[in-house]
């Protein structure tokens, strides 16, 4: 059976006479449930969750892989700033995020009336990390087509690769809360400094990149074969003044390259 069969086969009769809500994000596993969906006939939402951890830039490409899939796409304002569990970034953070998510989700479809099921990305690859959104997901009854189907990463690219999809190779893109360590608080504030920085590497073509936050320092994650363009003029005085406007005192450049999970790795030397 091959790739498409197996995801489509995988919505089996739980979707049937229901709206499928797919927590769309724009990303790649997201989008590929979405296509799956709209091939598969069903009647389905992309339901894009707004707040200030979501970057203008991702948001508006969002709107644009939708558009080109043919699907509904509708934003819901998330509220999980409002949550002191979210604010403390204690480690756990995205369990309150999704759970916002979920939440709002499932009283949207309730106050149309709908008989939803709702789907998430979520693939084979991430059971094996700690994600505390999967717990979220499992205490609101949420479908995961892609694990059901068997499907790691690989498998949701080279689907992607087959179905033509634009955003096939899109490297992963986090929240940006993403970018500030385990134990400060996350603010709107500080998302607010590190999209500023993003905006600005990704506005000169220096993508994919992260701005890490460090209260005064701003460390950049870039990859290494474009250390060189970073630090050379004009772009790293342009790079510094954007983020200095952005807050911060001192801007670095992370030797280590373009790091996922890098602020949850020990400072100290082993």
């Amino acid at each position: 059976m091959d790739l498409e069969q197996r995801l489509i086969d995988a919505f089996g009769s739980a979707a049937a006479g229901r709206i499928a809500y797919v927590c769309y994000s724009g990303g790649i596993d997201s989008t590929v449930v979405v296509a799956a969906c709209v091939r598969a006939g069903l009647r389905t939402v992309a339901l894009l969750g707004v707040s200030p951890s979501l970057a203008a830039s991702e948001r508006a490409d969002a709107h644009r892989i939708a558009t080109e899939l043919g699907a509904t796409i509708e934003e819901v304002e998330t509220n999980e700033i409002e949550l002191s569990g979210y604010r403390a970034n204690a480690g756990d953070r995205c369990y309150f995020c999704k759970t916002s998510l979920y939440e709002t989700v499932q009283q949207l479809a309730a106050s149309r009336g709908d008989t939803e099921i709702m789907f998430v990305g979520t693939h084979l690859d991430d059971l094996g990390e700690h994600r505390p959104g999967l717990r979220a997901a499992m205490e609101h009854g949420v479908v995961a087509p892609l694990v059901d189907a068997n499907f790691g990463k690989a498998d949701v690219r080279a689907l992607a690769r087959q179905w033509n999809l634009s955003n096939a190779e899109k490297p992963a893109a986090p929240c940006l809360a993403s970018r500030i360590p385990v134990g400060f608080e996350v603010t709107s504030e500080r998302l607010n400094q590190i999209e500023q920085v993003e905006e600005f590497l990704r506005a000169h073509d220096v993508w994919p990149a992260r701005a890490r936050w460090h209260e005064t320092v701003v460390r950049i994650e870039v990859p290494p074969a474009m250390f060189e363009r970073v630090v050379t003029e004009p772009l790293r005085e342009e790079l510094r003044n954007a983020c200095r406007k952005a807050g911060f005192r001192f801007v670095a450049l992370d030797l280590g390259g373009l790091q996922s999970g890098s602020l949850s790795l020990p400072l100290a030397a082993t």
